[in-house]
């Protein structure tokens, strides 16, 4: 659905954006775009514009492509590419704030507890958890806990 600034339809094709745990030479891409009959391989130095290049996001200008339909295989995870920071910033502190209030309503008084949930049942949870939440949310839940002894501490005491 792509278009020439003549607007001409490009003849169909495909973009691929190749990604290794290790270096690989030009060589050994060349032998694998060359078995594909894929034009000379480009080195990419940005990957979160090339996969945003994919469905045109910073193009609004061009034929929006569908985030869902870019086909991932080897585990690579490019959806923090397709989000700007302000939306994954947002996103994070939503499932902060919703792990909170789970905890308040769950009566959770132990990290282990929330971690356990999450890995069973809100895989976006684990992975926040994992990766930079677990500090406020195990602060949170320190203080729930300190605050529920401090609350019977003060109860006896006024019972006194």
């Amino acid at each position: 659905k792509d278009v020439n600034a003549d607007g001409e339809v490009k003849k169909p094709h495909w973009h691929v954006l190749m990604m290794y745990n290790s270096k690989k030479s030009f060589n050994q891409i060349k032998r694998l775009t060359d078995e594909l009959n894929a034009p000379i391989p480009q080195p990419c130095r940005n990957t979160k514009g090339m996969v945003r290049y994919f469905v045109h996001l910073d193009n609004p200008e061009k034929y929006q492509y569908r985030k869902e339909d870019i086909r991932v295989y080897g585990g690579a995870d490019i959806k923090q590419h397709l989000t700007s920071a302000s939306e994954q910033k947002n996103e994070r502190y939503d499932g902060i704030r919703e792990m909170c209030k789970f905890v308040d309503e769950h009566g959770i008084i132990e990290f282990s507890d929330l971690m356990a949930y999450a890995m069973e049942n809100r895989a976006d949870w684990f992975e926040l958890l994992c990766d930079n939440s677990a500090y406020v949310i195990g602060l949170y839940i320190k203080s729930r806990r300190h605050k529920q002894s401090d609350n019977v501490g003060a109860k006896q005491h006024l019972d006194e």
